[in-house]
């Protein structure tokens, strides 16, 4: 069922892929804005381990939901989902289209889907996070399985924070996880996912390029100035790509040469979970973007690859946007009609 009017863009695939240059493009295009489903995004400050642009580099392109919450604060998805559809709808209320971009799966769906998160028990929360912390994720892991195999099977064993979620929503509800995740359904009139899918060797290289630009970048000093403010208790910022690696050598537990290399491989391991929840989703049109250029955060050239300044794309990046326009153009989905449509 669809509850929602309007039609609704989503850029989605793996980290490095390419999805913030592609997102550019066709707002300028569509006379579009760009709402944030990168869960790390959503912290204020957390900006070179998360290759958020900088004001800049979006090109007087509108975001929406980047820099909302503090480091300290535990991400809340159904917070989130309500924030995002406001956005969508004052992006629908101005005529324009709204472009949901990002790589985190839950939040995409969150957005688009007909999707009804149960409450949170604080409480029970720390309870099973004290069990996490003392028994680890793969007995935790075990018992979901046991409770939910649908859910557990769609988990994996080393997640500790979606385990204790699923284990929470068991216990709080009384049903299961799993049935929290219904079938793909819209609740949007009109949905175009694009998928920007890169060869995984290519994605790999793409990946330690970032993580080098990261560090060129002054990440360090990022993540040592955020803790400063409460990083380290912040469950869901804390354990974010990059940022739990960097802790670990503020704590003196590695070094920084180790905590780059695991910055990486944790990063290239994430990078397949992505690709194998969006994979999932038979709604996902998937479009090369093997010949986009890098995606890294270098201090040269800013996030995401793209000039400081917010030029247009060069030659690889304007056709795989052509590509993708001319993808949403053959689903039918009708151009803006607000102020700065490009017809």
């Amino acid at each position: 069922m669809t509850d929602e009017k309007g039609s609704v863009i989503a850029v989605v695939g793996p980290t490095a892929a390419g999805k913030s240059g592609l997102s550019l493009r066709l707002a300028r295009s569509l006379g579009g804005e760009v709402v944030n489903a990168d869960s790390m995004q959503l912290y204020r400050g957390m900006d070179i381990g998360t290759a958020k642009l900088t004001p800049g580099q979006r090109g007087g392109v509108p975001h929406h939901l980047l820099d909302i919450w503090e480091v300290t604060r535990t991400a809340s998805v159904s917070e989130y989902q309500r924030l995002a559809r406001r956005a969508i709808g004052g992006i629908h209320a101005r005529g324009r289209i709204p472009i949901v971009v990002g790589g985190s799966g839950l939040y995409v769906r969150a957005v688009l889907d007909n999707l009804d998160f149960p409450g949170t028990d604080p409480g029970l929360r720390d309870r099973l996070e004290g069990e996490l912390a003392e028994i680890g994720p793969a007995a935790l892991h075990a018992r979901l399985a046991r409770l939910d195999p649908a859910a557990a099977a769609a988990i994996l064993p080393g997640n500790g924070r979606r385990i204790v979620r699923a284990l929470e929503v068991l216990e709080v509800s009384g049903r299961p996880f799993s049935a929290t995740l219904p079938d793909y359904e819209s609740v949007y009139d009109a949905v175009v996912q694009i998928g920007v899918r890169v060869p995984r060797p290519q994605l790999d290289e793409r990946i330690a390029s970032r993580v080098a630009g990261m560090w060129r970048a002054g990440f360090v000093a990022e993540v040592r100035g955020l803790a400063e403010v409460g990083l380290r208790e912040g469950r869901t910022a804390s354990r974010a790509l990059g940022y739990a690696q960097v802790l670990r050598f503020l704590a003196g537990e590695w070094s920084q040469e180790q905590a780059a290399a695991e910055t990486v491989r944790a990063t290239q391991r994430f990078a397949r979970r992505q690709e194998s929840w969006f994979r999932r989703d038979p709604r996902v049109i998937w479009l090369d973007g093997a010949d986009l250029v890098s995606d890294g955060p270098d201090p040269a050239v800013g996030g995401a690859g793209l000039p400081a300044s917010g030029a247009d794309l060069p030659a690889s990046g304007a056709d795989l946007a052509d590509r993708a326009l001319a993808t949403i153009r053959s689903c039918g989905l009708p151009r803006a009609t607000g102020p700065g449509t490009i017809s």
